[in-house]
C-alpha cells in the first residue's frame, strides 16, 4: 500500500522532472475547462470543479498507487451528483462525498482493491454508456441556447421539456457549439499531444466576447469565479443525515473505486507498468475526504486525463502534482478570464466527452458477446438512463454475479420439504 511517488523519487533526475512538468502543464490545460464543465453539468457552482481538480487531484497523485494516474472530477459522477444536489442540497453532496472517502479508506485498509475483478464487464460498459447518454442530453439546452427556466432531471420529462422549448433556439449559440466540436476533433487529430481542447474553447469563447453575441458565459450565468481556494470546513452532520445519505455515499465510493482502478489498469497497459490497487483506493479515500473538506465534488482517476498525461510524456506522480499546481495558479491569477468561457463551447466539450466515454469503437464487439452479456449491458444502460444509477448498479452486479456462478456450473441447492 506504499504510494508510488515514494518509489519513483528514488531514481528521480532532471530529465524526468522536465518531462513531468511539461506533461503536467498539458494535462492542466485539458483539465481546466473539463472541470468547470463537469461542475456546471452536475448542478454545482463552476469553481467547485477547480477546487476538486486542485485538492483531490493533488492528493491522488501524492498518495496513489499508479505512476501516471491523474485524478479530479469526472463525467461518471455527473448523474449521481446532480441527483444528490437536487434531493439533499449541496451540503448533502459534501457530506456524502466525505462518507464516500471514509468508505474508500476502509476498503483500501482491508485490501479490497482486487474486488473490481468481480464486477461484470457488461455492467461497467452498460452504466458507462448510460451515463454518456444522460450527460449528452443534459447539454442540449446549452448547445442549442434554449431558454428554459428549469431542465427536469427525469429523462423523458427532460426530452419533453427540451422539445417544448425548441422555438427558443439561439443560432449563434449553436454555431459556437458546432465550431467548438469541429475544432476539438480537428486539433486532436492534427496534434494529438497538443492540448487543443483549451485552444478550441478559448477561440470560440473569445469570438463571443469580441463580437458580442447573445450567448451565455460562465460569468454571465454564475458571476465572477473566486480567486483562490475556500477555507476548509467540516460539514454539518447528524445520525439521521448520515443514514439518509448512506446510499449515495456508497454509489460515489463504488464509482470512484471502479473508475480509478480501471484508469490505473489502462495506464498500466500504456506504460507497461503495474499499479498498486490498495494504495490507489486509499488515495481515492483521502482525495474525497480532502475535496469534501474544501467543499469540492467527488473525485476519481480520470481515464482521459491519465491518457493525456502519458501521451504528453508524464513519467511519475510529480506530473499530477504539477497539473494541480497549474490549475491553482490559473485560479489565483486568471480566474476572470475563465469566466469568459462560453456555455455552448463547454456543452460541446461535454458532448464529445460523453461520446468518447461510450467507446463507440467497441460497439461492434458487443454484438459478438453472449446473449446474456448483451442483455446485462442493455439492462444496466436502460436502468441508468430511465431509473437510477443505484438501481442500475445493484441490479447489474447481482445479475452478473448470478450469471457467473451459473457458467461455473455451481450445483443447485438441495431443498427438502420442512417437517411441520
Amino acid at each position: 500500500m506504499k504510494p508510488k511517488i515514494l518509489t519513483t523519487l528514488k531514481t528521480y533526475d532532471r530529465q524526468t522532472l522536465v518531462a513531468d512538468v511539461l506533461a503536467g502543464i498539458t494535462v492542466a490545460m485539458v483539465a481546466l475547462p473539463l472541470s468547470l464543465a463537469i461542475a456546471i453539468a452536475s448542478g454545482a457552482p463552476p469553481e467547485k470543479g477547480l477546487v476538486t481538480a486542485i485538492v483531490a487531484g493533488g492528493l491522488i497523485s501524492a498518495l496513489g498507487g499508479s505512476r501516471v494516474q491523474i485524478g479530479g472530477p469526472t463525467g461518471a459522477f455527473i448523474v449521481v451528483v446532480f441527483g444528490v444536489i437536487a434531493e439533499h442540497g449541496y451540503d448533502g453532496l459534501v457530506l456524502a462525498t466525505l462518507m464516500a472517502g471514509a468508505i474508500l479508506l476502509i476498503a483500501g485498509f482491508f485490501r479490497a482493491g482486487r474486488l473490481i475483478q468481480l464486477v461484470p464487464e457488461p455492467v461497467i460498459n452498460g452504466f458507462t454508456i448510460g451515463i454518456a447518454v444522460v450527460i449528452a442530453t443534459s447539454q442540449i439546452k446549452d448547445i442549442f441556447g434554449l431558454s428554459m427556466h428549469e431542465v427536469p432531471a427525469e429523462f423523458f420529462e427532460k426530452l419533453s421539456a427540451l422539445w417544448a422549448a425548441r422555438e427558443t433556439l439561439n443560432i449563434p449559440a449553436l454555431g459556437i457549439g458546432l465550431v467548438t466540436m469541429g475544432l476539438i476533433v480537428a486539433l486532436r487529430r492534427a496534434f494529438p499531444r497538443f492540448p487543443g481542447l483549451i485552444v478550441a474553447v478559448a477561440l470560440t469563447s473569445g469570438a463571443v466576447a469580441l463580437i458580442g453575441w447573445p450567448v451565455d458565459t460562465i460569468q454571465s450565468r454564475f458571476g465572477d469565479l473566486p480567486r483562490g481556494l475556500p477555507a476548509p470546513a467540516w460539514p454539518d452532520m447528524s445520525l439521521a443525515r448520515l443514514g439518509e445519505l448512506l446510499p449515495s455515499a456508497v454509489v460515489i465510493a463504488f464509482l470512484a473505486g471502479v473508475e480509478s482502478l480501471l484508469s490505473a489498469m489502462v495506464a498500466d497497459r500504456m506504460i507497461g507498468g503495474r499499479h498498486r490497487p490498495n494504495a490507489e483506493l486509499l488515495a481515492q479515500g483521502a482525495a474525497n475526504l480532502g475535496s469534501a473538506l474544501f467543499g469540492g465534488l467527488p473525485a476519481t482517476g480520470a481515464i482521459a486525463r491519465t491518457a493525456t498525461n502519458v501521451r504528453a510524456g508524464g513519467k511519475t506522480p510529480v506530473a499530477g502534482l504539477v497539473h494541480a499546481a497549474v490549475i491553482l495558479l490559473v485560479m489565483l491569477v486568471a480566474a476572470p478570464l475563465a469566466g469568459f468561457m462560453a456555455m455552448p463551447a463547454l456543452a460541446a466539450l461535454l458532448i464529445l466527452t460523453a461520446w468518447n466515454m461510450s467507446e463507440p469503437h467497441r460497439w461492434p464487439g458487443y454484438f459478438r458477446e453472449r446473449r446474456s452479456d448483451q442483455f446485462l449491458l442493455v439492462l444496466t444502460l436502460v436502468l441508468t438512463v430511465v431509473a437510477d444509477l443505484t438501481v442500475a448498479i445493484g441490479v447489474g452486479v447481482a445479475l452478473g454475479l448470478a450469471l457467473r456462478l451459473r457458467r461455473r456450473d455451481v450445483p443447485a441447492s438441495e431443498w427438502e420439504t420442512p417437517d411441520r
